[in-house]
C-alpha cells in the first residue's frame, strides 16, 4: 500500500514538473499597445526614411519603438501591389504590438495604396485613423513626366482608370477617423486641392513645400492630436 501511495505521489509530482515546464516555455502573448501603432507609407521615390522625424517626435511624446511601423516598398509597382503588401504589414505589426487597430499616417502617392487596401482589402477593420500628408488622393498633372516610366506613376496621373476606380463612391469607406493636411503652394500637386478628401476632415496647413509635409514640426502637431 506505502509502494503504491509513493508511486501514485511521484507520478503526480512529475505532471506537476511537466505542466510548469510547458508553461515556462509557451511563448509571451503579446502585451496590448499603449497606442495604436503608426504604420507610415512614404511616396514616389522615397523610402521608409523620409519618416525618421515624424519618428522621432513620435518617440518624444511617448511612443514607443514597437509603436512605429516605416513601412517600405518598391514605389515603382502598382499602388495595388503595394496595398497587397501593406495589409501584411499591418497584420504582421497588430500581432508583434497586441493592438487591435493601427493608425496609417501617408505622404504623396503612399495615399493611393492605402486607400486602396482600406477601400479593398477590408482595412477599414484594422485601421482606426488615416492621415494623409500632401496626398495625390485625386491626381496630379505633374505625374505626366513619369507616367511612361512607372505603373505607380501612371496611376496618379490626373484621369487614370485607377483613381476613377480608387474615388468612385465612398472616399472615406467604414467607420475610419480619414484627415487630409495640404498645402497652398504645393508644386507637385496640381491642383494642391487634389488632396481633399470628400468627407474627412480636411486642413489647409499653409505654405509647406511637398517634400517638407511629412518632415514639418508644425504639420506633425497636427496629426498627432487628431490620432491621439
Amino acid at each position: 500500500m506505502q509502494r503504491t501511495t509513493r508511486r501514485i505521489a511521484m507520478a503526480c509530482s512529475a505532471l506537476a514538473t511537466t505542466l510548469l515546464l510547458s508553461l515556462s516555455l509557451s511563448p509571451t502573448p503579446a502585451h496590448a499597445a499603449t497606442h495604436d501603432p503608426v504604420v507610415f507609407v512614404h511616396g514616389l521615390s522615397s523610402s521608409a526614411s523620409s519618416w525618421d522625424d515624424w519618428v522621432g517626435y513620435f518617440k518624444a511624446d511617448g511612443y514607443s519603438a514597437s509603436e512605429l511601423d516605416a513601412f517600405s516598398y518598391d514605389w515603382a509597382q502598382s499602388n495595388a501591389t503595394t496595398a497587397q503588401q501593406l495589409s501584411t504589414e499591418i497584420r504582421n505589426v497588430l500581432a508583434r504590438t497586441g493592438a487591435s487597430k493601427v493608425d496609417v499616417v501617408v505622404h504623396s502617392m503612399g495615399a493611393l495604396s492605402s486607400r486602396y487596401y482600406l477601400k479593398n482589402l477590408g482595412g477599414t477593420s484594422y485601421v482606426d485613423d488615416f492621415v494623409s500628408t500632401a496626398g495625390v488622393n485625386h491626381g496630379t498633372s505633374t505625374a505626366s513626366w513619369c507616367a511612361w516610366l512607372y505603373t505607380s506613376c501612371a496611376e496618379m496621373n490626373t484621369g487614370s482608370s485607377f483613381l476613377a476606380s480608387l474615388n468612385s463612391g465612398d472616399e472615406t469607406p467604414g467607420s475610419v477617423s480619414y484627415a487630409s493636411y495640404w498645402s497652398n503652394c504645393d508644386d507637385a500637386l496640381t491642383p494642391d486641392t487634389t488632396a481633399i478628401l470628400s468627407g474627412a476632415t480636411n486642413v489647409e496647413v499653409g505654405c509647406v513645400s511637398h517634400t517638407d509635409m511629412n518632415n514639418d514640426h508644425g504639420v506633425y502637431e497636427q496629426v498627432r492630436d487628431f490620432i491621439g
